[in-house]
């Protein structure tokens, strides 16, 4: 049995759907549904149950015995959140506990973590787990700042001799994109929002730059499609034996204004794209250059497939584009 924390989420779904594939139809997510049609991101599946987040810990003490790893998605993941005492809570706390009790019965724990622990990245994007290294980051916000609180905290207690999860992988996450993303809002990835201002027909809106060092548009973020990263961590699922915190990008960055451009071409139209100033709000915390260091998981024997214009397209072409666009 796997457990998906956050499981109806964006990429905790397409989880789902991977180990649906791989066989497994006793998957149990647990997340909280609301009142919107974040079902729908699940609605396919086949699984085994569907618990809440306060259920997690009596559910994982009934089921011990049946559990092989735990998928642990689930996160406050707004990057303008301000709530600090609820992010230590979801995104440090939840994951401690969830990463000893995987220590105590020897199970397999995956988590998210960020390329937001990463900064403004003056310090690069390395998946260095040295101490030394870890501790120089500075993230920009709160929840950069909870994921790399937990990043130092695994990648210390896996280092001491305490009781460790059968095996440990922390996935640095860059700038996803895809399917089963629509129920995130303002937090849906440019692609998303693109493809939803062009289908109204009108221009696709996108920030002036804060620095003089980058043009308008040509901010640079390492963009990765979600099926990637789901084929990544089934590559780790399929190498237990690799433990240890790793980037999830693809190694090259490539500026908004390709995003967008490539977003038009996939519906065989032109650009049509606008610049708008900055909020105030953000000004202080935008990373305007992210690029994931892939080097140590290719090394092991992983490399992502796709580039931003092909995952764009399918993107585009066999899920936005479709009356219904869930995976």
């Amino acid at each position: 049995m796997h457990i998906i924390t956050g499981g109806a989420g964006f990429i905790g779904s397409n989880i789902l759907k991977a180990l649906e594939e791989k066989g497994f139809k006793d998957t149990v997510v647990c997340d909280v549904l609301g009142t919107d049609d974040k079902w729908r991101n699940i609605a396919k599946r086949e699984l085994g149950t569907i618990i809440q987040p306060q259920e997690l810990f009596s559910f994982l003490g009934q089921h011990a015995s049946r559990i092989d790893t735990i998928f642990h998605m689930g996160a406050i993941s707004t990057t303008t959140e301000k709530d600090a005492d609820a992010i230590v809570a979801n995104n440090l706390r939840l994951s401690q506990a969830l990463w000893s009790w995987c220590g105590t019965h020897k199970k397999r724990f995956i988590y998210a973590s960020s390329a937001a622990t990463y900064g403004d990245g003056a310090k690069g994007f390395n998946d260095n787990e040295s101490s030394s290294f870890l501790s120089a980051l500075t993230p920009l916000n709160a929840y950069g700042w909870s994921k790399h609180l937990f990043d130092r905290w695994a990648t210390r207690v896996s280092q001491s001799t305490a009781e460790k999860p059968k095996q440990s992988v922390g996935l640095k996450f860059f700038n996803v994109y895809g399917p089963n993303e629509y129920h995130k809002g303002g937090q849906k990835s440019v692609v998303c929002k693109a493809f939803e201002t062009i289908k109204k027909g009108e221009a696709v809106k996108l920030f002036k730059s804060n620095d003089p060092k980058y043009k308008d548009g040509q901010q640079l973020r390492d963009f990765i499609y979600v099926k990637d990263c789901v084929d990544a961590m089934m590559w780790f699922y399929d190498h237990p034996e690799v433990q240890g915190l790793f980037n999830i990008g693809t190694g090259n960055a490539r500026t908004f204004e390709d995003l967008v451009k490539a977003t038009f071409s996939a519906l065989n139209l032109k650009p049509n794209i606008e610049f708008i100033d900055m909020p105030a709000n953000l000004k202080h915390t935008y990373q305007n250059y992210t690029e994931s260091n892939q080097e140590k998981l290719e090394q092991m024997g992983f490399k992502t497939k796709w580039g931003l214009e092909d995952g764009i397209k399918d993107y585009v072409q066999s899920h936005l584009n479709l009356e219904d666009p869930y995976l």
